[in-house]
């Protein structure tokens, strides 16, 4: 299948000849709707024009198949946040230990399975097992059919047919993506966990790093032959000296800092040549103060010329971030009704709850936005940027900062523990700095929305999205923090690389599925611990620029071998070369009261759709229940919710996402629930519907393992009986 071309097969052709002296009935074979890239069209829309499933059928939906991957992790840490795709009748999806797969779409039959590290294995390299998995990209001139798809830090081509590795391609079917930023960037994360874009035989790719107080790699943006793996074009997210941007860094910056980078997934405007680039944080994520600046490209939506990689506008939504606002998702094509004209428009959610829209070609912003002035930091050596951009239409769909008029009334117990803590903590606009205090972030750092992103039907001009409406409290502390002036090696090298994450007290976030360190001596050995450290694990980053005797200081640290009150001699500096920051974080923490349940008032959780010809929201729902509150006689409150929609002309959005590990069908002209299923485990992934021999599946992997829920490892698709 060739991309340069608009999504073939759009349309299904039905027709019945009715062969009355015969008394036969002539059905021809219907054209198969595919799901052909990750959301469904290189706009991104993540739109179907299947009507087989509609409003009036959809409560009849029944399991078609359902395939098991067989390798989720018994520890529940497991996942699969893939979005399949699917192309001539076979469905491409990954596993929660990101092997890549194909299926007959009909029938969920394996047709071939690869894994990425068995080939490492026998190599006698290192597994490389971190990171997750969103999706692969299909491509083909008509003769080569190939998937492509990241693991770890390689980027994989693979023989659609077969599943073997394409041997021209890079090297032996595999590109290493730390090589080639233009700097040395060994020991450090360099992932791939979305699936980049195909233009022409170009496969446009982003990465993702880490995004801690430690060094980290830049998050340049690269195109490569689609047939070899040559490099191509590359785009500095970090400009260079003589670029457009580097004077909003220091003069240095490009040659230590990191991020800046596309781990949610670009959009592809075929038409026009454009590719679209929405960028996250510049590293350290909470503290800037080696980073002055606005730090262009971070935190912006960047539209490429595909084929060059040559900048053709850019908008920060965020300057100088501090709060991990990320552009989390892709952008999305739409073609929208303003001021009586119709305009190609380019529409980016954000984790602060907003929705900004552009014209696709030159940037401009449809509707006004206001640079608000915005609280200053208090800390050391940091500058935050005066003002902040705010679009004055749609508003936002989430709610904009935490007061005491937001405090939880689930109990009186709950509201009066939540009010006292706050009263505690630095509240109150959405830009509110990190503090030593401790800060509310409210949206918090995982949205408003998500990698899930946006859904948009082209007939209505309207965009439906999933928000998080959670609380979560970030405070900031001093790597050398101590009684004494000294601390030991292994607890600074602990608050540097780990605390972040797993905390000061090693107690983890299970929500987030980090693991607790409290314990780690009866479920790992030392060397186990070690490796991780090393190569990275699931969703925790490779820390390969540490030494081995690093290594075993924080080993020999959290096995509680070197006590935080050892000190000693020396300046206390091993193991922190290239770290800059002096504060590093509590770790991630929600703000919960005191059952575990959200400090805010519900809804926890909303389901909404925006009139972006408008710039309003039409409607706004609580998105997931939890069971137990209703039992109690509390309406349903939402709950958070990781994956998004997607919309059909059938009248119909579908969506999992929710901790109540629900699948659901809503109407989407008025948000009611139509139809909802319990998956095997939660469905945190967005899911994907197509057609095979005329007869309509929608599909989700349900890969559970967030939120504190079990993990699982199953496709599931549903059908019409």
């Amino acid at each position: 299948m060739n991309h340069d071309t608009p999504v073939r097969a759009l349309h299904a052709v039905w027709g019945i000849v009715v062969i009355a002296a015969l008394g036969l009935v002539w059905r021809p074979v219907a054209t198969d709707v595919e799901w052909p890239m990750h959301g469904g069209d290189p706009g991104h829309q993540q739109y179907s024009p299947l009507t087989e499933i509609n409003r009036g059928n959809v409560q009849r939906l029944r399991v078609a198949w359902t395939y098991r991957t067989g390798d989720a992790r018994a520890d529940d840490r497991s996942q699969i946040q893939c979005h399949p795709i699917v192309v001539d009748g076979v469905l491409y999806g990954t596993s929660p230990q990101l092997k890549a797969f194909a299926l007959d779409a009909a029938t969920g039959r394996e047709l071939w399975r690869f894994d990425p590290f068995a080939r490492s294995v026998q190599a006698g390299e290192a597994e490389d097992a971190s990171g997750v998995n969103r999706g692969l990209v299909h491509w083909s001139d008509g003769e080569v059919d190939q998937i492509f798809f990241g693991a770890g830090r390689y980027l994989y081509a693979l023989d659609a047919r077969t599943g073997r590795p394409v041997e021209r391609f890079g090297e032996r079917g595999r590109l290493d993506l730390t090589k080639g930023l233009g700097r040395d960037v060994t020991g450090l994360t360099v992932r791939s966990n979305t699936p980049g874009v195909v233009y022409k035989d170009l496969l446009i790719v982003g990465t993702s790093v880490s995004e801690g107080p430690g060094p980290a790699a830049p998050g340049h943006v690269r195109a490569y032959d689609v047939r070899t793996g040559a490099l191509r074009w590359i785009f500095h997210t970090i400009p260079q000296p003589g670029e457009l941007g580097y004077d909003t860094w220091p003069p240095d910056a490009w040659t230590r800092s990191g991020g800046a980078n596309v781990w949610s997934t670009m959009s592809v405007d075929v038409e026009r040549g454009l590719v679209f680039l929405p960028t996250g944080s510049a590293t350290f994520d909470f503290w800037g103060g080696d980073r002055k600046g606005a730090n262009l490209f971070a935190n912006s939506l960047v539209a490429l010329r595909a084929d060059t990689g040559q900048r053709v506008w850019h908008y920060q939504l965020v300057h100088h971030d501090l709060w991990d606002r990320d552009l989390p998702a892709a952008p999305v094509l739409v073609t929208v009704t303003h001021e009586g004209r119709r305009v190609d428009a380019v529409a980016q959610v954000t984790k602060h709850g907003y929705v900004f829209l552009f014209d696709r070609e030159s940037g401009a912003s449809l509707f006004p936005v206001e640079e608000r002035v915005v609280p200053a930091s208090d800390l050391e050596d940091e500058e935050t940027w005066p003002t902040q951009p705010i679009p004055l239409a749609p508003p936002p769909f989430a709610r904009q900062g935490m007061t005491e008029e937001d405090v939880t009334d689930r109990t009186p117990a709950a509201h009066a523990y939540v009010l006292q803590r706050l009263k505690t903590l630095r509240t109150g606009p959405t830009f509110m700095p990190p503090s030593r205090q401790g800060t509310v972030n409210f949206p918090g750092f995982d949205g408003g929305a998500e990698w899930g992103g946006a859904a948009a039907d082209p007939s209505s001009g309207w965009l439906y999205v999933n928000s998080n409406e959670m609380a979560w409290v970030l405070e900031l502390v001093e790597i050398s923090e101590g009684a004494q002036p000294r601390v030991s090696q292994g607890q600074r090298l602990y608050r540097t690389y780990c605390a972040s994450c797993h905390r000061l007290d090693r107690a983890g976030a299970p929500q987030h599925m980090i693991p607790s360190l409290q314990d780690v001596a009866a479920r790992l050995d030392r060397d186990e611990v070690d490796h991780v450290i090393a190569e990275g694990k699931g969703v925790m980053p490779r820390f390969g620029v540490l030494s081995r005797d690093e290594r075993d200081a924080i080993v020999r640290y959290v096995f509680g071998d070197e006590p935080p009150s050892r000190r000693v001699e020396g300046s206390g500096e091993e193991g922190t070369r290239g770290v800059t920051s002096p504060y590093t974080t509590t770790g991630y923490n929600r703000f919960f009261d005191h059952e575990g349940y959200p400090a805010v008032k519900p809804p926890w959780g909303t389901l909404n759709a925006i009139d972006l010809n408008a710039g309003a929201l039409v409607w706004q729902i609580p998105f997931g229940e939890l069971p137990e509150l209703t039992k109690q006689g509390i309406p349903p409150t939402g709950t958070e919710n990781y994956g998004g929609p997607i919309v059909t002309a059938g009248g119909l959005i579908f969506i999992g996402a929710t901790k109540d590990e629900m699948f659901r069908a809503f109407d989407k002209r008025s948000g009611n629930l139509l139809w909802q299923t319990k998956l095997p485990a939660g469905g945190y992934a967005t899911p994907a519907t197509y057609s095979v021999n005329g007869r309509q599946f929608v599909v989700i992997a349900a890969g559970g393992g967030k939120m504190g829920t079990k993990s699982g490892d199953a496709y599931v698709a549903f059908a019409l009986p």
